[in-house]
């Protein structure tokens, strides 16, 4: 693989040359960004998948929900319908796509909506559901719409600054278009990061004097969910288990998985698969299945021998509400 991407490197000229040409355009105004009434934030990275979007949209709706009316906009990735949909008690995992599916079944109160047309999405949010704040999924990169404010994550095991595009690398946007951020958040962390890594990881970043600069760890919960009875990680420790998972990064779970003690064997899948009949025979033949919450959804009520593992960010050194006022003064 890492030979291919070698390979690819022209092809990544050509499309650093495209990504550079649209911002410019963006940026002299010949394609234009619109701006609408309902408070914005978006969360997105410059990079393809990995650093923990959906974690950050479920950490601001947990902080936020109970002072505000909330609606979540995003483009459905992966998923099997077309246009705008709004989530409501029958709408399937298969049409909302899973990252959308998982945070409205954790937080049905919050209005979830998918449109690739995010101007139409928010539009319509406007008109039918008039919520305080609209949280936009994944939208750092479509410019379309100016955000109220942004948040720009980028992963800790591959900054943006150290990352090159795509087929090559990681990037689907310019790093320099990282100075459109309001807050850049460091995910990923490792939990014991001393203040000399992130002096370095800020001189290496160069955030503008307007932006905030950020640190988060993933935390993993030690009881699992969604098992026919209450589980902890310990419960685990003599039984062989089967890892599954379709995301993007999958490494910051295997290892927490590794310093538990746990015996377990591997299945990666790329990010949003759905899983076919036969790869799901597969897995209930195994003794105990373990998977993220988002691949959870895509399972759910087709092997009993199944259960998840949640994570939450948790941002360091109580910058957190920071975070949160800087957000809540954007409403005002």
């Amino acid at each position: 693989m890492q030979l291919l991407r070698k390979l690819a490197f022209p092809f990544s000229l050509l499309y650093g040359l495209v990504v550079y040409l649209r911002n410019y355009l963006f940026n002299v105004g010949v394609f234009s960004s619109v701006s609408f009434k309902t408070p914005t934030i978006c969360v997105g990275n410059l990079s393809a998948g990995g650093t923990g979007k959906t974690p950050m949209i479920e950490l601001l709706i947990h902080n936020l929900q109970n002072q505000y009316k909330l609606a979540v906009l995003s483009r459905g990735y992966g998923r099997k319908s077309k246009g705008l949909l709004i989530a409501n008690s029958t709408t399937s995992v298969e049409e909302l796509g899973d990252e959308p599916y998982q945070i409205y079944k954790k937080y049905p109160a919050v209005t979830m909506v998918v449109d690739g047309n995010r101007r139409n999405g928010i539009a319509t949010l406007e008109k039918q559901i008039k919520p305080d704040i609209i949280l936009l999924d994944d939208a750092y990169q479509h410019r379309k719409v100016k955000p109220t404010f942004s948040i720009l994550l980028t992963a800790y095991g591959n900054l943006y600054k150290d990352d090159w595009y795509l087929p090559t690398g990681n990037l689907r946007d310019a790093k320099n278009e990282a100075k459109r951020a309001n807050v850049i958040i460091v995910t990923k962390c490792p939990g014991a990061i001393t203040a000399k890594e992130q002096q370095l990881i800020q001189q290496k970043l160069k955030p503008k004097k307007h932006q905030q600069l950020l640190f988060a760890i993933l935390s993993y919960a030690t009881t699992l969910k969604g098992y026919k009875s209450p589980l902890t990680i310990n419960n685990l420790k003599d039984k062989k288990i089967t890892l599954v998972t379709g995301i993007a990064n999958p490494k910051p779970l295997v290892n927490f998985l590794s310093t538990q003690g746990l015996d377990f064997e591997h299945l990666a899948y790329k990010d949003h698969h759905f899983f076919t009949d036969a790869e799901i025979a597969n897995f209930a033949s195994k003794p105990f299945v373990i998977t993220t919450e988002k691949d959870f959804v895509r399972l759910q009520g087709k092997l009993s021998n199944l259960c998840y593992i949640e994570v939450q960010h948790q941002i360091l050194h109580e910058e957190k509400t920071k975070l949160l006022n800087s957000i809540k003064n954007i409403v005002r």
